[in-house]
């Protein structure tokens, strides 16, 4: 059985004068990231590996969800190829996985996630929210044989906010 767990970056700034790769989260982006993170320890979230584009915002995303579910960066690695919005890369790389792998955390971008999550899952998701984790499962064995799997869960930063 294949986990593929989604995150998109939180919240970041239009305000700096960066490149769209540069730009950086926002307060709201760090908080709502949090509390996800936060969520995924509580509900004993394990994962064998974790990758991020190489955007700034996901990049800062990552670390702070990792740092909340105490995973060690040695499981963690960065690949440019990530920032994609389209999805074929994103579902390309997944697909291309080794085998020992079960259960993973990409850390990216819409309208990929929502893409992947549409495509992929069971459940239609109108949109993956900034800070949006999707958790999806498939019956596979091979990551090169997944196709239609299961939507487990979705945590959105909406719903944790009091």
């Amino acid at each position: 059985m294949k986990n593929l767990l989604l995150m998109r970056h939180g919240k970041s700034s239009w305000e700096l004068d960066v490149s769209d790769e540069d730009r950086a989260l926002l307060q709201r982006g760090i908080s709502d990231v949090k509390l996800v993170g936060e969520a995924l320890s509580q509900n004993g979230v394990q994962l064998d590996f974790a990758f991020s584009s190489s955007a700034n915002r996901a990049l800062h995303t990552a670390m702070i969800c990792l740092r909340q579910l105490r995973f060690p960066l040695d499981n963690f690695k960065v690949i440019p190829e990530l920032y994609d919005f389209s999805g074929n890369y994103v579902l390309e790389f997944v697909k291309s996985l080794p085998d020992e792998l079960n259960t993973i955390l990409v850390f990216g971008h819409n309208h990929a996630f929502t893409h992947i999550a549409n495509s992929l899952g069971s459940t239609h998701i109108e949109n993956v929210p900034t800070g949006g984790f999707v958790h999806l499962q498939f019956n596979e064995q091979s990551w090169t044989s997944i196709s239609k799997g299961t939507t487990i869960g979705t945590i959105f930063p909406k719903q944790l906010k009091k």
